[in-house]
């Protein structure tokens, strides 16, 4: 099964992701993790896209889509995978439609994971991270005890203004290839609301594995 998962920061889209190639046994492809083995193994399209990031300059879409057709041409996705962090965009999803059918690779499913704004800066903001043993706490959801909630920090990434910040992005950009998939009847939405496991069971009922 070949899938491509989509959903707004702080969706659980990567957790859910996890969990979905465990279940499927299908390689789970993280466009940032992609990225940063293919310049750690120094390939050829590594020593390229290297070259731009010791820049400080974004990697160009094509040599991003260049990376993914060569992950997936490996022996491991004979049987499927699943694309997470990539397309972010309505051109990158374009170019990638446009490689993967030059390589007769067809997408079968894209699940959305739906979650609102608001809950979004509650999951995110709430994060804490305890500097010594770098266990994560969440200060609603999974509360600290509180002998050591006074050394506990906040990373800049989960304050209140970044993440409203990500989330316009996300709905200014990524949104947009929401439309093209649904176009192409590959859409798939679920509710991010719930356990880990109710999000999964939906995910699972949405791809065909089991029946509501």
């Amino acid at each position: 099964m070949r899938i491509i998962i989509i959903g707004p920061p702080g969706s659980g889209k990567g957790s859910q992701a996890k969990r979905l190639v465990n279940k499927l046994g299908i390689p789970h492809i993280s466009s940032g993790d992609m990225l940063r083995e293919t310049v750690d193994r120094g390939t050829p399209l590594g020593t390229k896209a290297k070259s731009y990031m010791e820049q400080g300059a974004l990697v160009p879409d094509d040599l991003v889509i260049d990376m993914i057709m060569e992950r997936i041409s490996e022996t491991d996705c004979q049987n499927g995978f699943l694309l997470d962090g990539f397309p972010r965009t309505l051109p990158q999803a374009e170019a990638l439609d446009h490689a993967l059918a030059d390589s007769n690779v067809n997408i079968e499913h894209v699940p959305l994971i739906e979650v609102p704004d608001a809950e979004i800066i509650i999951r995110i903001t709430g994060r804490r991270i305890d500097p010594e043993t770098r266990k994560i706490y969440h200060i609603n959801f999974n509360p600290p005890p509180d002998d050591i909630l006074p050394r506990l920090i906040q990373r800049d990434d989960d304050r209140e203004k970044t993440v409203k910040n990500r989330l316009e992005k996300y709905h200014e950009q990524t949104e947009l290839i929401i439309p093209f998939y649904k176009k192409r009847g590959l859409l798939r939405k679920i509710s991010g609301i719930g356990t880990l496991e109710e999000v999964e069971k939906r995910l699972l009922e949405v791809l065909g594995f089991i029946q509501k």
